[in-house]
């Protein structure tokens, strides 16, 4: 027993410095649209195949402490939670790949418009991914649903900066190219915002065994 303690420790370590790897290529993402920074998009480039390392790692270790110890209870939560929010967090690398590749297209273009929204957007994305995974390693319920209350706020925000580009584009066409790409930007931090909930819910189901998925919170 002692042994499947070590390794349950171990899985949470894995995932946490997976997310630490996440939580900095979005970040560093961000820092290169904004900064027209290629060093910090090389960054993002060189960090998605550790990403995607730490993923193959997670899965095999938990798949096979399924195997090995058959785990009842909170422990099987614990562990298909992982599984599901290393998906997440694998997600959420690619995500922050998609982001830079439209910053490096970008930063050799002239700028639409100064750019608020769109950090203030990743701002609060990172903020749900950096809670969210705050919420796992304390195993805390209630900053776990502290995340799901955040997701509005994100898609207020994008739903903004979709008005504001489209008029953009109506009024000056040669803005279409790059004020799309700053659409799919905006598009890519929602989504983080929405894998941030999916590890909040996963949060909750691990500690509590409860399923908020659609809103369907029952019980404690």
């Amino acid at each position: 027993m002692l042994h499947f303690r070590e390794e349950l420790e171990e899985l949470q370590s894995k995932l946490l410095e997976m997310g630490g790897l996440v939580e900095a290529a979005i970040h560093n993402s961000v820092l290169a649209l904004v900064d027209r920074d290629e060093d910090k998009a090389k960054e993002v480039m060189w960090n998605e195949a550790l990403v995607n390392q730490k993923e193959i790692e997670i899965d095999e270790l938990a798949t096979r402490m399924l195997a090995l110890f058959q785990p009842m209870a909170r422990d099987l939560r614990f562990i298909t939670a992982v599984i599901k929010i290393n998906n997440d967090l694998e997600r959420m690398g690619d995500l922050a790949v998609n982001i830079t590749e439209r910053a490096l297209t970008l930063m050799r273009e002239p700028a639409v418009k100064p750019l608020i929204d769109i950090p203030r957007i990743a701002d609060l994305a990172e903020s749900m991914v950096h809670r969210a995974l705050d919420a796992f390693a304390k195993h805390d319920a209630d900053m776990a649903r502290d995340v799901l209350l955040a997701d509005d706020a994100v898609d207020r925000l994008r739903d903004a900066v979709y008005d504001e580009l489209l008029s953009f584009m109506q009024e000056e066409r040669s803005t279409i190219n790059r004020a799309v790409s700053l659409m799919f930007i905006a598009q890519n931090l929602e989504r983080i915002a929405d894998h941030s909930t999916n590890i909040a819910e996963d949060v909750l189901f691990a500690v509590k065994g409860i399923d908020v998925r659609h809103h369907a919170e029952t019980g404690e």
